[in-house]
């Protein structure tokens, strides 16, 4: 595609914020220079800072933890944020971690499935009360929260309910507390990103992240640069569908590629 001035002036300065040329943004710099221009300013709102509150490497770990979420599945995203991350000195082994601080996300089908199982049980008058933990249960209860640092009431529920899943449950979710090297705060970071994301806005997760990160020392600047960078996942609904329409719209000439 021949670029003009203006479209050359706004690929250069994405280069020059991102470090890079994103490809996915090709068709829609072609149909729309003037959205991708507000677009890249406001994806670039976190990296203008200097010096910004997180470090290049948990940005882009951060974006990898919200594409990579099975709410989202931005597999282009996911990529440029891999590559991304090796380039800004992330190892294997950490952007690895994010990967399974993010694969927790699926228990969310129990937390808040569970408590609503609870509710109708005790509308339709089949309970009145929890039961009392048995010895296995509390075991699993001080194991978890030794591991993790803290306990919810929305465990309450499935650790009394379904005791095997919570049990395979805290030893999947445990692996990146016990081998991984990321910094507490950073883990908890990744649990608020895909939390956050448009894709999930899971309240009671998010809460009680944000809650364990203040407590392993993120600051505030810190947690609102997160949400700078989970509020991005909205944009792909134009790199993704641009290159459709303009392929599909091309055929009769209507918008040139």
């Amino acid at each position: 595609m021949t670029l003009t001035d203006e479209q050359q002036a706004i690929k250069d300065e994405f280069v020059r914020v991102r470090g890079g040329w994103d490809e996915s943004w090709e068709h829609m710099l072609a149909l729309d220079p003037a959205f991708v221009r507000a677009s890249l300013d406001l994806a670039a709102v976190p990296w203008r800072r200097s010096p910004g509150a997180l470090s290049p490497k948990v940005r882009e770990l951060l974006h990898l933890a919200v594409d990579a979420a099975a709410t989202h599945l931005h597999t282009p995203g996911i990529r440029r944020h891999v590559a991304a991350a090796l380039e800004e000195g992330a190892t294997p082994a950490e952007i690895l971690e994010v990967l399974e601080l993010t694969s927790t996300l699926g228990i969310h089908a129990a937390n808040i499935g569970v408590p609503l199982l609870v509710e109708v049980l005790v509308e339709e008058g089949l309970r009145d009360g929890p039961a009392p933990l048995d010895e296995r249960q509390e075991r699993l209860k001080a194991e978890f929260t030794a591991t993790r640092g803290y306990w919810h009431t929305f465990w309450d529920e499935i650790l009394e309910l379904d005791p095997d899943l919570f049990e395979a449950y805290v030893a999947f979710s445990s692996v990146p507390w016990h081998t991984g090297t990321l910094e507490p705060k950073v883990k908890e970071l990744v649990y608020c990103a895909f939390d956050a994301s448009a894709t999930h806005l899971y309240v009671p997760g998010l809460k009680l992240h944000l809650r364990n990160a203040l407590g392993h020392g993120a600051t505030v600047a810190e947690i609102l640069e997160m949400f700078e960078i989970a509020s991005l996942v909205g944009i792909h609904a134009a790199t993704t569908a641009a290159p459709i329409l303009a392929e599909l719209a091309g055929r009769d000439g209507t918008i040139g590629t």
